[in-house]
């Protein structure tokens, strides 16, 4: 018993007795200012029933929590070194920091890495480069499918909603797209006042919950659709079936998070639960999928029209090629969303073990496409931790068209990954709804440095493709990229994964590693067959 008493009386004790004795020592009083609120706040903790810690060590106990408050920033800034942060690394951070700024971006005394690990993968370099590189190149989407293709830059601001967002991040991101000349994802949160205001070009992406296109049921509103997609500013329209995050997981956005702002944006009652169900009610095979996809394309005008997904079972994404095949039907685009993206909150347990990494997922996407001959229909987008032009460089040596970012373009905003994204208290205003937080930033100075960092970023990509003796980064092949199998080996990737030829899965899929996979396939479900 005596043992117990310092630690859970000592505290509560001490304080009262302090607060007498500076009751009874005139001079002293001014200090009850500041004893008699810790004296109440132990008294607190010593009755309260609920923290057993509190309870045993009255005010004490509270340092745990202000150390878990403090934790990712002593990490951040004190304990992680330059390259051991996650989800990205302290140098990944800086590079964008000083790219947004107009900073230097140079590096000296060479590569931290350890080349002789499995974390070291390079391109390889000519000894003769190009001299006649373009100074931009932009990609055509959905020419000879659609009446209003459209060229998109080749970094583009990926999927992110208000709600997720603050109000002036989606500003500043948007005005930044408008001063860059690139596209801005508006999320499966639709289109806001927020995004139309800056005038940036939009892809409208519509998810499960088909908001800015919903019926009082949930169901699609086809009216509201052909509506929002007829703006001048919806360039393109994605149809989100999963997401690198949460992959195959729907959610409900509580009514308490309905805001007039929000359910505007959205197209729902103010202050009422709305949910997003984990498969979309619209379809249910992939024939029904691409007529759905058809449909959106004229519905919007011939806007180019396609789906984005975190590729999970392969046979899925097989079982879309053949209803391809069978329907003559295609998307526009397929965006690739790897299972290390997300800037949202999504369960620990998706996001940490569900879904394919973006480099398996692509090239699984790649070939199917490759594999039936329709690669020339349909172009790849990319996202998941794409923050330089190494990275770009990289999914075009895989087959991309163009790329994605969406948690460097925060970066650029002013994030410092302080993990408040899903508690609504981000230090920065970034991923906050409270208008406090949200007054630090300001969109005009946070605007031109969105639109450095994603020019930068492109500048990059084009030393790259110069260093490499090539003309445009959809040259790069597989060949061109290796990677370390060991300590004392390398190979290039064409070594280490499978690139199927062009129409392979038409003639002979049974000579490839992918037979199980399309042998399983249906155009008519994605049901695994057998």
């Amino acid at each position: 018993m005596i043992e117990r008493i310092p630690f859970r009386y000592f505290v509560p004790v001490a304080l009262l007795l302090l607060v007498v004795a500076c009751w009874v020592v005139e001079p002293l009083r001014w200090t009850l200012w500041i004893l008699v609120p810790f004296t109440l706040l132990a008294v607190w903790d010593f009755f309260q029933p609920h923290h057993t810690l509190r309870r045993n060590y009255p005010l004490l106990g509270r340092i745990r929590w202000l150390m878990e408050d403090l934790r990712p920033f002593a990490q951040a800034y004190i304990v992680e070194d330059d390259l051991e942060g996650r989800p990205f690394s302290h140098q990944a951070r800086a590079l964008v920091y000083a790219r947004a700024k107009g900073d230097l971006d140079k590096h000296p005394m060479g590569t931290e890495l350890d080349v002789y690990s499995d974390e070291y993968e390079w391109v390889g370099h000519s000894i003769a480069p190009s001299r006649n590189t373009p100074e931009e190149w932009r990609v055509t989407v959905g020419e000879g499918t659609c009446d209003k293709p459209y060229s998109s830059s080749l970094l583009n601001i990926s999927a992110m909603s208000f709600g997720s967002l603050s109000a002036r991040a989606i500003e500043a991101l948007n005005a930044g797209a408008k001063l860059g000349n690139f596209a801005h994802n508006t999320g499966e949160g639709s289109i806001s006042r927020y995004h139309r205001s800056p005038g940036g070009d939009l892809i409208w992406e519509l998810g499960s919950g088909y908001f800015g296109a919903r019926r009082e049921d949930g169901r699609f509103d086809a009216d509201q659709f052909r509506e929002n997609a007829a703006s001048d500013q919806v360039k393109m329209i994605e149809l989100k079936l999963s997401q690198g995050a949460k992959p195959g997981h729907g959610g409900v956005l509580p009514g308490a998070k309905v805001t007039p702002e929000i359910a505007e944006a959205r197209g729902v009652p103010v202050g009422e639960d709305v949910l997003s169900p984990a498969a979309h009610p619209e379809f249910d095979t992939p024939i029904e999928m691409l007529e759905f996809v058809t449909r959106l394309r004229e519905l919007s005008g011939g806007k180019p029209t396609g789906i984005k997904l975190c590729v999970g079972l392969p046979h899925e994404i097989f079982a879309i090629g053949k209803a391809m095949l069978e329907t003559g039907l295609h998307p526009d685009f397929i965006t690739v969303d790897g299972a290390e993206g997300g800037t949202g909150a999504a369960p620990l347990e998706l996001s940490n073990s569900v879904g394919m990494p973006l480099r398996e997922g692509q090239i699984f996407v790649r070939n199917m496409l490759v594999g039936i001959g329709m690669r020339d229909k349909v172009k790849i987008a990319t996202s998941g931790k794409i923050h330089s032009g190494a990275q770009m460089a990289k999914s075009f040596a895989l087959g991309a068209d163009w790329c994605n970012a969406a948690r460097p373009f925060m970066f650029a905003l002013g994030c410092v990954q302080s993990m408040n994204c899903h508690k609504g208290t981000c230090p920065t205003g970034v991923a906050t709804q409270e208008e406090w937080r949200q007054r630090g930033l300001v969109v005009e100075d946070k605007a031109p440095r969105v639109a450095r960092f994603q020019s930068q970023t492109l500048f990059s990509l084009r030393e790259i493709v110069i260093a490499m003796g090539l003309d445009s980064p959809w040259e790069m092949k597989p060949l061109d990229m290796r990677e370390r199998i060991n300590g004392a080996r390398s190979d290039a990737f064409d070594k280490i994964y499978y690139f199927a030829e062009e129409g392979v899965l038409l003639h002979k899929p049974q000579t490839t590693p992918l037979a199980r996979h399309w042998a399983a396939a249906r155009a008519n479900s994605f049901r695994r067959d057998g």
